[in-house]
């Protein structure tokens, strides 16, 4: 269980620094990796991760803490890194504790110096909470609480040619540059002058393997030579002063200690020799928090001398030249990198343009998002949504900090896809934030009470979110917008749902349908107004209307060729057939609506998905699978922290399947395999329960 990233290079030597690492980790509970930018913290981690695997069954965790910008996103960044995806009003710190509470797990949080005081703060908290948990922490500084135990990275051994950091230049060297000769005389002393020069600093000596395509190894042997030496002496040839000149401008020693001064001369050197269009795109390219795709880069990095159609080639080059790595279809870069990157942004006066043409395309991209939400590209939409997370919070960030109304419109184009998707947190801060900004009136406000609603109600916060549900339905009432009218209905509707109230629902629901005559697709609340009214039928025992309902609603999903709200009419269709009797078509109907919510990456309709299969297989007889489905299910449900575990009448239902169930199975059968069920990782036991496939 777990999850740590995919690394593509080879690890090389750090066999002490390993079993250190290993011996501590078995006896403290905090053990932090400290050391300069580059000097190989993060992959030592990672590998002392993936040994302890075993001494920690429930999961070994990444946290990578460097998109970060401030504290704000701090817990929901580690909720994310563990699977939480907590749907209650608790404080995001309090729910991660209580999901942590009883786990043997290790939890790894990389680049803490980024929020080093709310992480100090943050890993104090989970240790008090969860006894058993273990944290492994990468820092350029200590984060200073009781029970720390640190170890301090050095640079890897640079002297003769079995040292390590010759053999890290040698594995580099074969990847980069296979055809350059590396074991003559000549070439064996001068990687280990270059190794030497660069004091072993893994990233340093990464940069200069990158070179080797385009500069023999002699050849970067002399001119680090010259840049080293000269810097010293104070000689003044062109290439030293440039580099000099730009390298002084890094005078924190907090970022760029003096001790790493080979690191930042190998990082400006390996900046001098880019070309003038990569050292642009390598500046404005720091920008982004995380992994960046081609279209996003070319078009927030696309200006001036910087043609659009030159940004997939200069990325490459990049890449070859190991200032980006690839991640997938994605570009990463380093956080020091990009340190060096949004220094030299400022220096080009651009780091304020490329923040607003960065948030302007996030914007454009979140209103395409919800403007496509009803069709067939609805999945590729959430996907998008999701991959792009810390991206939207930088541009909202920015946007909350120039352009008010603008945050308030892009929150209302997130809101629904962020609370589907595990950001409920993330949701409401934002939209609470961006609604407190500005008082302006319209569609764009309604939207954002209605997102900010839903989340509310999501959380169990009920009187809070019919209150923004009337709020939300005076402004819909005044503006008299199709789909206005109808968030609002479905916000209002929606509460009452699941405070128990589904006669309300209906009435508010129809009377919103009834009033607003447009298709679905100029008005998608209209959609989601009909799923409502669904559940409110189906609640209060109007099966055969409901049925006719789902039917109905199901074939209109198809005819978009979206799966929201087609997955909601096989959740109704499995309900009904199931209180109808028939085992086998409600097994059918909840496995539909389990892979549609699947492909959404929508955790609450999986965990609803999963109730109802429970119940159907328990109906048909097998008390162990239905146990074992019931197990995943109640995975699902601590994963979001859910209150209620869905619409409050389906709690007898449950308790009716479960006593079938165990009748079936027998006690003990039944809570070995419903155990099995819960300590399985949520994926694969959804995919045992889809019979072994998951859907792409």
């Amino acid at each position: 269980m777990g999850y740590l990233p995919v690394v593509t290079t080879s690890f090389i030597g750090r066999e002490t620094e390993l079993d250190a690492v290993e011996r501590a980790l078995q006896e403290h509970r905090l053990v932090t990796l400290t050391g300069g930018g580059g000097v190989g913290k993060s992959r030592l981690a990672l590998r002392a991760a993936d040994r302890a695997r075993a001494r920690h069954p429930d999961g070994v965790w990444w946290a990578d803490l460097s998109p970060l910008q401030d504290d704000r996103l701090l817990i929901a960044t580690v909720c994310d890194a563990v699977g939480l995806l907590d749907h209650s009003p608790r404080r995001p710190v309090e729910a991660l504790g209580e999901w942590l509470a009883g786990r043997r797990a290790l939890l790894v949080l990389d680049c803490c110096e980024r929020v080093i005081v709310s992480c100090a703060g943050v890993v104090a908290d989970l240790l008090d909470a969860a006894p058993a948990l273990t944290v492994l922490a990468t820092s350029r500084q200590p984060l200073g609480i009781a029970g720390e135990h640190l170890l301090d990275v050095g640079p890897l051994p640079a002297g003769g040619a079995g040292q390590e950091a010759v053999r890290l230049f040698h594995d580099r060297a074969a990847t980069a540059a296979p055809d350059v000769p590396l074991d003559t005389p000549a070439a064996a002393a001068a990687v280990a002058e270059i190794c030497h020069r660069l004091e072993g600093i893994p990233l340093a000596v990464e940069l200069a393997c990158a070179r080797l395509r385009e500069n023999g190894v002699e050849q970067i042997a002399a001119r680090l030579r010259d840049t080293t030496s000269g810097a010293a002496s104070g000689a003044a040839s062109p290439f030293v002063s440039r580099t000099t000149a730009r390298l002084d401008v890094l005078a924190d020693d907090s970022v760029w200690p003096q001790r790493h001064r080979a690191l930042r001369t190998a990082i400006g050197w390996s900046h001098e020799l880019c070309a003038p269009l990569e050292r642009l795109l390598w500046a404005r390219l720091s920008v982004f928090p995380g992994a960046v795709d081609v279209a996003d880069a070319r078009a927030v990095c696309a200006g001036g001398p910087l043609a659009g159609h030159d940004v997939p080639v200069l990325l490459e080059r990049l890449a070859a030249q190991s200032v980006l790595q690839r991640d997938g279809d994605r570009y990463r870069m380093l956080d020091t990198l990009r340190e060096y990157g949004t220094m030299w942004l400022a220096e080009l006066g651009e780091r304020d343009l490329l923040a607003t043409r960065h948030a302007g395309h996030f914007a454009e991209t979140a209103a395409l998002a919800h403007a496509g939400w009803l069709g067939p590209r609805q999945v590729a939409w959430y996907r998008r949504i999701a991959d792009c997370h810390a991206d939207l919070c930088a541009a909202l960030d920015h946007l909350l900090a120039e352009e008010p109304e603008r945050a308030m419109r892009m929150a209302g184009h997130t809101g629904l896809f962020w609370s589907c998707c595990g950001h409920l947190h993330e949701a409401r801060a934002y939209l609470e934030r961006a609604l407190s900004r500005t008082s302006a009136r319209g569609p764009d406000r309604i939207r954002a009470l209605w997102a900010l609603g839903i989340t509310r109600t999501l959380q169990g916060d009920h009187e809070d979110a019919r209150r923004l549900g009337e709020e939300c339905s005076l402004a819909a009432w005044h503006d008299q917008d199709p789909e206005s009218v109808l968030s609002a209905a479905h916000s209002v509707s929606f509460t009452y749902l699941m405070m128990g109230r589904p006669r309300s629902a209906l009435t508010v629901a129809d009377r919103a349908l009834r009033h607003v005559t447009s298709a679905p697709h100029d008005a998608p609340s209209h959609l989601r107004c009909r799923v409502i009214r669904l559940f409110a039928l189906s609640a209060l025992g109007r099966l055969d209307e409901a049925y006719e309902d789902a039917a109905d609603l199901q074939q209109l999903s198809l005819g978009y060729g979206e799966h929201w709200a087609r997955a909601y009419a096989d959740h109704q269709l499995a309900l009904i057939e199931l209180l109808r009797g028939r085992a086998r078509d409600a097994e059918r109907h909840a496995r539909a609506m389990l892979a549609g919510k699947y492909q959404l990456r929508d955790s609450l309709g999986i965990a609803l998905g999963l109730d109802l299969l429970a119940g159907a297989i328990a109906a048909r007889g097998d008390g162990v699978a239905a146990a074992r489905t019931s197990g995943t299910g109640h995975t699902y449900w601590r994963m979001i922290g859910h209150p209620h575990r869905g619409t409050p009448e389906l709690g007898a239902i449950r308790d009716e399947w479960e006593r079938r169930a165990r009748e079936a199975a027998g006690d003990p059968a039944y809570e070995s395999a419903y155990q099995l069920g819960l300590v399985t990782d949520a994926e694969s036991g959804l995919a045992l329960a889809l019979r072994g496939h998951l859907p792409s």
